[in-house]
C-alpha cells in the first residue's frame, strides 16, 4: 500500500470539496464549474499516475547522496521532523520561485495556475512534470543528514496544508496567522494574473519567507485568476505541454543559439526583439474579459460525465492507494488507461465528436478487462466486480453512441 500522506488523504480531499460546495449551495456564491473542476482534478490525476514512476527516481536520487555524500547522518527524532519541516519549506519557497522566473521550469508549473477559478479543486491541479525540475532544490537536505522517510513525509504533509488554502469562502486568518503561515488570502494573490499580483507570495506553509525575501504582497481587491495567455482547452494532458509546446516554438525562431537559451531560462515571456520581445502583461478589463467556458449543455451528457468520472476515480485511488503492489507492466498499462480516460474527458468537455467516441470505446472495453486480471492476479477484488463493470461499460457505451447518433441527426435536420 502508498504511505503516501497525499495519497492517504483521498478521501479527505473529497469530503472538503463537498463541504465547500454545500457552502455555495447556501451562499450563493459561486466558484466552481463543471468542466474546470472535472480538468482540475483530470490533471492531478495524471500527477499522481507518474509520481507512481518519478517519485521513486526522485527518493532515489535523495537517497544515494544521504548515504554517500551527507555531511551528517541526524537520527529521526521531533525536533529533527520540525526541523527538516521548516527547512522544506524553504527549499520549497526556492523552488515554487525559480519555477516562475525560469521559463522553462515554468513549463512544469504552470498548469497550477491555468484554471480561470479558485477553489479547493484547483488544489489538486498539478503539473506531472514539475518534478524534474524541481527535485535539485531539496537535496541539500540529504547532504545535511536529514532522514530519507523523514523526507517524503514531510514533503506529504507541506502539500496537505497547502490544500485548505485554495478557496474563496475564507476571507481572512487572525492577523498573527497570516502574519506567519500562508493563508487563502495570501494565495489567491499568487493565482492572480493582474500585474501587481504576479510572481508574489511563494511560500507554501510559511509566509515569512515571502516577506523575508521580498516577494510578499498583501490581498487588495479579489484577482482574476488564471496565466496571462490562457490556456482555453479542457484537455489534461495539452495542459501539461502547451507551455513547451510554445517553447519549442520560439526556440526553432531562435537566430542564435544564445537566444535559444535565454528563451529557455530567461523569465516567462521573454523573447529577443525580432520575435516580439518581452510583452509587460496587461491589465485585465473586466468589460472584455470572459473566461474559456465551452460545456456540454444538454443535462443527460453533463450527467453522462459526471457518472463516469467518479466511476474513474474510484478506479484511479485503487491504483495509487496500491500502486506499490504493482509490477512494471501493469503499471505501464494502468498508465495508458488513466492517460486515454483524462482525454476522453476532454474530448467530451470540449464537443470533439472526431475522436471522443473511440477513445470511449477504448476506455470503457478496456476497462472490465483491467478489473478481470487484476482479480486474478489476487488484488482482493469482490468476485461481482468484473460482471458489474461489463455491465457498467456496456450500458455506458450504448447510451453514448445513441446519444451522439440523435446528437447528429438533429443537427443536420437544423
Amino acid at each position: 500500500m502508498d504511505l503516501n500522506p497525499v495519497v492517504i488523504a483521498i478521501p479527505m480531499y473529497f469530503t472538503l470539496m463537498g463541504i465547500e460546495l454545500v457552502a455555495e449551495a447556501l451562499s450563493g456564491k459561486r466558484t466552481y464549474r463543471l468542466n474546470d473542476a472535472v480538468t482540475n482534478i483530470s490533471t492531478g490525476t495524471l500527477q499522481q499516475m507518474t509520481g507512481t514512476f518519478l517519485r521513486i527516481l526522485k527518493i532515489g536520487i535523495y537517497v544515494v547522496i544521504y548515504e554517500k555524500l551527507a555531511f551528517f547522518h541526524i537520527e529521526p527524532t521531533w525536533w529533527s521532523f520540525v526541523a527538516v519541516f521548516i527547512l522544506w519549506d524553504l527549499c520549497y519557497y526556492w523552488d515554487h520561485r525559480f519555477a516562475h522566473e525560469v521559463s522553462l521550469f515554468w513549463g512544469g508549473h504552470s498548469v497550477h495556475h491555468q484554471s480561470e477559478d479558485y477553489n479547493l479543486s484547483v488544489a489538486l491541479r498539478q503539473s506531472s512534470t514539475s518534478i524534474i525540475w524541481g527535485t535539485p532544490f531539496y537535496l541539500p537536505l540529504a547532504f545535511l543528514g536529514f532522514d530519507p522517510t523523514q523526507f517524503a513525509l514531510v514533503g506529504g504533509f507541506n502539500l496537505l496544508y497547502q490544500f485548505w488554502i485554495h478557496t474563496e469562502h475564507i476571507h481572512r486568518m487572525p492577523s498573527w496567522f497570516e502574519a506567519v503561515f500562508n493563508t487563502p488570502s495570501h494565495h489567491r494573490v499568487h493565482h492572480g494574473r493582474d500585474p501587481k499580483y504576479l510572481d508574489k507570495n511563494y511560500a507554501g506553509v510559511f509566509i515569512v519567507w515571502d516577506r523575508m525575501f521580498g516577494t510578499f504582497k498583501q490581498e487588495e481587491e479579489r484577482p482574476h485568476y488564471g496565466v496571462t495567455k490562457p490556456l482555453n482547452s479542457w484537455n489534461p494532458v495539452y495542459a501539461n505541454f502547451a507551455h513547451y509546446i510554445d517553447l519549442a516554438g520560439y526556440v526553432r525562431k531562435a537566430r542564435t543559439a544564445a537566444d535559444a537559451l535565454k528563451i529557455l531560462f530567461y523569465p516567462p515571456g521573454w523573447l529577443p526583439d525580432y520575435l516580439g520581445g518581452f510583452q509587460t502583461p496587461p491589465e485585465v478589463d473586466d468589460r472584455t474579459y470572459h473566461k474559456y467556458n465551452p460545456q456540454p449543455s444538454a443535462l443527460p451528457l453533463q450527467v453522462y460525465i459526471l457518472v463516469q468520472f467518479f466511476g474513474a476515480l474510484a478506479v484511479n485511488s485503487f491504483y495509487f492507494f496500491r500502486s506499490a503492489d504493482f509490477s512494471s507492466w501493469p503499471k505501464v498499462l494502468f498508465a495508458l488507461w488513466i492517460i486515454v480516460t483524462t482525454l476522453a474527458f476532454g474530448f467530451l468537455l470540449e464537443r470533439q465528436s472526431r475522436w471522443v467516441i473511440a477513445v470511449e470505446a477504448v476506455r470503457l472495453a478496456s476497462l472490465p478487462l483491467g478489473l478481470s486480471f487484476l482479480q486474478t492476479a489476487g488484488f482482493g477484488l469482490p468476485a461481482w466486480v468484473t460482471p458489474a463493470s461489463v455491465i457498467f461499460s456496456a450500458i455506458s457505451l450504448l447510451f453514448f453512441i445513441a446519444w451522439n447518433f440523435s446528437s447528429a441527426r438533429l443537427a443536420t435536420s437544423r
